[in-house]
């Protein structure tokens, strides 16, 4: 698993395939980020299995909830939605 993507020769690798074992972290959407916002994190595991969670929550709260993704990416309620329609998302 890797934090950030790689600049090693400075190319860019986008093959369009998802690392559903990275590294990620469940937020809620209002927590505030800044400094400590790793210390905010409510849970912590792969890509996959927080999009698995999410998902198994009811829909009027997952609006309630981010996922920031290895590399400070985060993952709207929109996002996680279609990550998890796509065909190459792991079983559970």
């Amino acid at each position: 698993m890797t934090d950030r993507p790689s600049t090693f020769h400075a190319h860019v690798e986008n093959s369009g395939n998802i690392d559903w074992d990275d590294r990620a972290s469940l937020h809620r959407k209002d927590d505030g980020h800044g400094v400590l916002d790793g210390a905010k994190g409510l849970r912590r595991g792969t890509l996959a299995e927080l999009v698995r969670h999410v998902m198994a929550l009811p829909e009027s709260d997952r609006a309630h909830y981010v996922i920031q993704k290895a590399g400070d990416h985060l993952l709207d309620t929109a996002e996680i939605a279609a990550l998890s329609r796509r065909d190459d998302f792991p079983a559970g």
